[in-house]
């Protein structure tokens, strides 16, 4: 475990991660429609993945959110799929893991961080995030067969 806040946690543990709940938020997500349960389950494989955790009185354990950082633990670190359930939204836990998962000591080298979001500016730049500088950053995006072609 990573960290607890009341009844929730917060693990790197990657044999508690719930494919069922991560699947099934990422393939409706904007980010990645459509998206086939083998290429979440190795995109988590090849990166640094968070799960969080309800822990209800009596109750197993259930996720209810998920992220993943992608880093050489140097130079750069990527967050990808950040997000909380629906019915969880508004106790602030997005936040929470953010905050939590920035400043984990295995990150603390990391010089440069980014991300790619379409409508969450204004959460993350309290966090310092901001629009890249014209001229600054290049991306190459290669569309995969899962994605709907435009």
């Amino acid at each position: 475990m990573l960290a607890c806040r009341d009844a929730y946690e917060l693990s790197d543990d990657r044999a508690r991660l719930d494919f069922d709940v991560i699947h099934g938020f990422l393939k409706n997500a904007y980010w990645a429609p459509g998206i086939p349960r083998e290429t979440v389950e190795s995109a988590a494989r090849h990166s640094h993945p968070f799960g969080l955790y309800l822990a209800e009185h009596g109750e197993p354990l259930r996720q209810i959110g998920y992220m993943r950082v992608l880093t050489d633990h140097v130079a750069i670190g990527y967050l990808l799929d950040v997000f909380v359930l629906e019915a969880f939204r508004g106790r602030h836990l997005a936040r929470w893991m953010v905050e939590t998962v920035l400043a984990e000591p295995c990150f603390s080298a990391v010089r440069t961080w980014v991300l790619a979001t379409r409508d969450a500016h204004e959460f993350y730049r309290r966090y310092g995030f901001s629009e890249v500088e014209p001229g600054f950053l290049m991306t190459r995006r290669v569309p995969q067969p899962w994605q709907a072609q435009s």
